[in-house]
C-alpha cells in the first residue's frame, strides 16, 4: 500500500472533508496507507475515562457492534480516495450505503478501555459500477470485529431521487405482520 499521494498521511480533518460524517460522528484519526484495493486506518477507541462520551456508546460502554460503523467510514473514505485518484475534480463524490454484511465476527462484546486506538483495515476485493464487496477487520488490544460488506453505489441517483426508493416503490410486497 502508499500513502496518498503528495501527503505523508491524512488526517482528522482530511477525512471528514471526504466522508458523509460531521462533528463526533466522524470516528476516523488518520489514515496509515491505502492502494485502489485497501485502505488502514486508526480510530479513537474506548477513552481511558469510558465511552459515556461517545456517539455511539450504549449504556456508558462501547458495544462491539460499533467496529462495523468505524469499518463503514472506512470504506467510504476508501471509496473517496479511490474516486479523487482515478476522476476529474469536477464529479461530485459518488454516494453509497451498506447494503449487507455476511460472515461478522465479533471476537468481544465491549470494546473496552484497554483498546483507547483501534486500527481499521478494509480490503476491497470485487466490484463495479453498483456495488462494492469488502472484507473489513477492527482491531484494538486484539481483534474486535470482522466480516464482509456489500456497499451499493448512487442508489438514489440510478432511482433519479434525492431518497433512496422505498420497497413498494421498488416493486417488492410487503410481509404480513409480525408480532
Amino acid at each position: 500500500m502508499t500513502s496518498l499521494p503528495g501527503q505523508e498521511a491524512l488526517d482528522h480533518d482530511a477525512i471528514a472533508a471526504r466522508v458523509p460524517h460531521a462533528g463526533p460522528m466522524c470516528l476516523l484519526d488518520r489514515v496509515l496507507s491505502w492502494d485502489a484495493d485497501s485502505l488502514e486506518c486508526t480510530a479513537a477507541g474506548c477513552p481511558p475515562g469510558g465511552a459515556a462520551s461517545h456517539p455511539l456508546a450504549s449504556e456508558g460502554r462501547l458495544p462491539a457492534t460499533a467496529a462495523i460503523e468505524y469499518a463503514a467510514q472506512a470504506m467510504a473514505l476508501h471509496g473517496r480516495l479511490v474516486q479523487e485518484a482515478t476522476v476529474t475534480a469536477a464529479q461530485a463524490p459518488r454516494r453509497g450505503f451498506l447494503a449487507g454484511l455476511r460472515s461478522v465476527r465479533l471476537h468481544a462484546r465491549w470494546i473496552g478501555s484497554e483498546s483507547p486506538v483501534l486500527t481499521v483495515r478494509v480490503e476491497r476485493f470485487a466490484g463495479d459500477d453498483v456495488q462494492v464487496l469488502y472484507d473489513f477487520e477492527v482491531r484494538g488490544a486484539g481483534p474486535i470485529a470482522q466480516g464482509r460488506a456489500v456497499v451499493v453505489l448512487d442508489a438514489a441517483a440510478r432511482a433519479g431521487a434525492d431518497t433512496l426508493p422505498t420497497a413498494q416503490a421498488a416493486g417488492l410486497q410487503p410481509t404480513a405482520d409480525r408480532p
